[in-house]
């Protein structure tokens, strides 16, 4: 997804604004752009403001890669305990023999997989 220099102005004006802790409003938002000298349709600060109305955007900042990385590393504290609680019950530490079952030879005679063309 591109952005247009419209929509990065005013992600940059909101990071500003953000940064000084001051609320995000679309006059506000213009007011920074004004000061740039960079000409802006009317409506985008608006448009910024109303989506990031109610929201902390430093919170936003600090937790971007935290969530999805934090699942897998429940998930893996979480599963080793229940398997040493499985080892414990069986009271055995014991490695498991593998069975080796017989190969079948691969032939292409005789047989149908059941995919013909005019099935």
């Amino acid at each position: 997804m591109a952005l247009s220099n419209d929509e990065l102005a005013c992600v940059y004006a909101s990071l500003i604004l953000a940064d000084d802790n001051v609320d995000i409003k679309g006059d506000k938002i213009a007011a920074i752009l004004k000061a740039a000298n960079y000409e802006i349709e009317s409506y985008w600060p608006g448009l910024f403001a109303g989506a990031l109305e109610g929201i902390k955007v430093t919170d936003l900042i600090k937790n971007v890669g935290s969530a999805p990385a934090a699942a897998p590393a429940a998930a893996a504290t979480t599963a080793a305990p229940a398997a040493d609680d499985k080892k414990a019950a069986a009271g055995k530490d014991a490695p498991k023999k593998e069975e080796k079952k017989p190969e079948k030879e691969d032939s292409d005679e005789g047989e149908d997989m059941g995919f013909g063309l005019f099935d």
